[in-house]
């Protein structure tokens, strides 16, 4: 909200509006870059956060924060990029919905609204964990690595052909999300399986413990019953 409401602060402005244009125009060409890049950096994370074998609780802390930030910073990106791509008449409001400009435009509607199912999901985590089927938060959370790959087909084809450095971060980024399911799957080979331990607990005293009587509290009839009928 504040860089929008200085945006339109500074489009008040000649010089001002000159600035703001060249940073529409900036967002315009590689907001979506940007996006993939921090959403891929969040898949990556999110194969590692975890891992018991190769992170400590310390650092599986700060990769989950980062994996948090990476996402959220990934979809403001990616928001952005949508709204500059429909603002600008670029593609028609529909295409988030249905392929009216194009498989490789709704290739990347597709992603962005697995993205925010991802998103959705991470924020309402507490409540799958304590329900009794936890396998549905990770059935939607896992819908990334399916939107990730579906993005980066859009990057490709869609638009304009990309720079050459546009081009080898993708290729960064399969590279990097690659080098992470790796670790992963080496470190569930590794992870030792959890078997049932004996711990040898104290000894419990069932016999009945004698309490004291107090011969002046006042004891009703049936209580008195009771406890004549216990002692013998």
């Amino acid at each position: 909200m504040l860089f929008i409401l200085a945006g339109f602060a500074l489009a008040m402005t000649e010089d001002g509006a000159r600035w703001v244009g060249r940073g529409v125009g900036f967002l315009e060409f590689y907001a979506g870059v940007f996006a993939l890049v921090l959403l891929s950096a969040t898949v990556g994370l999110g194969l590692l956060t975890t891992e018991r074998v190769f992170l400590s609780p310390s650092n599986r802390v700060r990769a989950q924060l980062a994996h948090r930030a990476t996402a959220m910073i990934g979809m403001a990106y990616l928001i952005t990029h949508l709204t500059l791509m429909i603002s600008l008449g670029h593609v028609p409001p529909t295409a988030i919905v249905a392929p009216v400009a194009g498989i490789p435009v709704f290739l990347g509607a597709c992603a962005f609204l697995m993205f925010v199912l991802v998103i959705v999901s991470g924020f309402v985590r507490g409540r799958f964990a304590i329900t009794t089927k936890p396998w549905i938060w990770r059935t939607l959370h896992a819908s990334a690595y399916l939107s990730w790959p579906v993005g980066i087909l859009h990057g490709m084809t869609a638009g304009r052909p990309p720079a050459w450095w546009v081009a080898w971060s993708y290729i960064v980024c399969l590279a990097a999300v690659g080098g992470a399911l790796i670790v992963r799957v080496m470190a569930t080979m590794r992870r030792p399986e959890l078997t049932p331990e004996w711990v040898k607990t104290p000894e419990v005293d069932r016999s009945p413990i004698e309490r004291p009587i107090d011969v002046n509290a006042p004891v009703s009839l049936d209580a008195a019953r009771r406890k004549y009928r216990q002692a013998g």
